[in-house]
């Protein structure tokens, strides 16, 4: 894996691609960090004429805007709904998955975020089985009910106090989706509750309690429910993006976060000239705000 992390998003993100050289606890930073993102299979009839799958350029401005680079990760094959544990999209996470736990084991870094599907995906990868259920929060933001171990957290320890005062109190968190992990569920999972850290919960529609943002507690795998992207790169005004400062802010914070969680790894491409190949940069962006949420969009 040349790539330094993995992001999972509607999505799931991984770190830098191939024969490469790991970075140790404590070596220098990897400066030139390469995240992965994994693409996800077409769903809507009128994109299908751009290709199979596809990344939003939403995430990939928000990684960009961390500090690094892009890669596409393509899915080994296409066809089928995107079932958490039988589709080629869990499929070939759970490859990323299974990498990123040996590269751990060895003593090496490989960070992991997964947003909204991404998030879900992570916790049947580690619970072994799927404790989805109905979380409706479709369309709505909120603010986060930080549990006990959000301060101690590396994802919100850092953090300006003014700026995690105003993510419990100011709707900074945009949601859309339909299902979720209640925090009952999260609980009751021996696998789930020794592996991850439930940062945040929220409530959904229905009145039940779902976990909204988590962390490992030794492995530096990241996911949320909540959509941290659109605060800064998706504008269309039939959907509650927020744009206010402090969920720019936010945005902002997070994404330099899992960019420099990826600069701990220094897994790299072993040519110039293969990297160059693999970069998002050889791909144009669509223009799809005519037929989707999306303002432009990656396809493969």
């Amino acid at each position: 894996m040349g790539f330094s992390a993995l992001v999972c998003a509607c999505v799931l993100a991984f770190c830098s691609a191939a024969p490469a050289k790991h970075l140790q606890r404590n070596e220098p930073e990897n400066n030139r960090p390469i995240i992965g993102i994994l693409t996800q299979e077409v769903d809507i009839e009128a994109m299908e004429i751009f290709g199979k799958t596809y990344i939003p350029s939403s995430y990939v401005k928000y990684i960009e805007s961390g500090g690094a680079r892009v890669v596409p990760i393509s899915l080994i094959l296409i066809g089928g709904s995107v079932n958490l544990e039988t589709s080629d999209f869990a499929h070939t996470a759970g490859i990323y998955f299974r990498l990123a736990l040996k590269a751990h084991d060895e003593g090496e870094y490989f960070p992991i975020w997964g947003t909204c599907l991404g998030f879900q995906l992570l916790t049947v990868l580690v619970a072994g089985e799927n404790l989805l259920s109905k979380t409706t929060a479709e369309n709505v933001t909120y603010p986060l009910n930080f549990s006990s171990e959000a301060q101690s957290s590396r994802m919100f320890a850092n953090i300006p106090p003014d700026l995690r005062k105003a993510l419990s109190q100011e709707p900074l968190t945009a949601n859309f989706h339909h299902y979720g992990v209640t925090k009952e569920a999260f609980m009751g999972n021996e696998k789930l509750k020794d592996f991850f850290s439930v940062l945040s919960t929220n409530i959904a529609e229905n009145g039940l309690e779902f976990v909204s943002t988590m962390e490992g507690r030794k492995h530096p795998f990241y996911g949320v429910q909540w959509h941290p992207e659109v605060n800064r790169f998706q504008w269309d005004p039939r959907y509650n993006f927020p744009h206010s400062s402090n969920a720019v802010r936010i945005s902002s914070v997070l994404a330099e976060f899992f960019v420099n969680e990826g600069r701990r790894s220094s897994h790299h491409f072993s040519e110039a000239a293969e990297e160059s190949r693999a970069l998002i940069y050889n791909y144009n962006p669509v223009y799809v705000a005519n037929i989707s949420a999306y303002e432009q969009s990656y396809f493969f």
